[in-house]
């Protein structure tokens, strides 16, 4: 939940893909790197016409095909299988450099998100220093940094500290910003096309963004709710969304 508006962002907005040709070449690249978030991506896809929607009920069930991280072998949309924290930035410049020698690396932007976790290895970093080196400036990062694991908050497993200023010292053009306020995400996305060089953008975020008794609780890291929790979540989840809809109408 604390990555439903960027990725909502993303599919609605920003991306250039098209679900009736996953192949197209000149589509951008988007790479979940952390691969644990499965079902958010699962959500986008489905909606946005990859495969029926009636698909997401079988997430981590046996004989499904929407495994419990991403698969780029089961699953249609899906660029690259992630999961392993540390990966993922590594696997978004190796594609820059692919869509490089494919000659497509100004038409085709890839677009990385990543966790706390993803901050807390060491390889992401050493991917930071390789995408400003090769000077990759068809890649955004984006920091899903809401601060909390599944043993307690990033202070308390691993102090990242100032994140953005890590990606600037890096070479990188880097802003922070509030990950739940669209307008300035979808701003941020779209600046970070027109770049010369790769792009992070660090999004405070709430983890269970959107529901009241999820929102900053580290107790519910891949742990799913009971069933008159899911109807309480669904509940404020869809009121929410009725608010949202008549202010976008200019409804009273």
């Amino acid at each position: 939940l604390s990555a439903a508006d960027i990725v909502a962002a993303l599919y609605y907005r920003v991306l250039r893909h098209d679900p009736d040709n996953p192949e197209w070449p000149e589509r951008d690249r988007f790479v979940l790197c952390k691969g644990h978030a499965a079902p958010i991506q699962y959500a986008a896809l489905a909606h946005t016409g990859y495969f029926p929607r009636e698909d997401l009920m079988g997430v981590r069930q046996i004989g499904a095909h929407l495994q419990g991280h991403p698969d780029m072998n089961r699953t249609p949309g899906v660029e690259v299988s992630t999961g392993s924290l540390g990966q993922g930035l590594s696997m978004c410049v190796g594609i820059c450099l692919g869509l490089r020698l494919d000659g497509l690396a100004e038409t085709a932007h890839v677009f990385g998100v990543l966790s706390d976790g993803d901050i807390q290895e060491g390889q992401t970093w050493e991917a930071a220093t390789a995408g400003a080196h090769f000077g990759v400036s068809n890649l955004t990062a984006i920091v899903d940094y809401n601060h909390l694991q599944t043993d307690g908050t990033t202070e308390e497993v691993m102090d990242t500290g100032d994140v953005r200023a890590k990606f600037e010292a890096s070479g990188w053009d880097a802003v922070e910003i509030d990950g739940h306020d669209m307008e300035r995400v979808v701003e941020a996305l779209e600046r970070s096309r027109t770049l010369d060089r790769p792009a992070a953008i660090v999004c405070q975020t709430k983890k269970g963004r959107g529901v009241s008794f999820m929102e900053g609780r580290f107790g519910f890291h891949g742990k799913p709710p009971t069933e008159e929790q899911e109807s309480e979540a669904w509940d404020e989840l869809e009121a929410k969304l009725k608010e949202q809809t008549k202010a976008l109408r200019g409804e009273g």
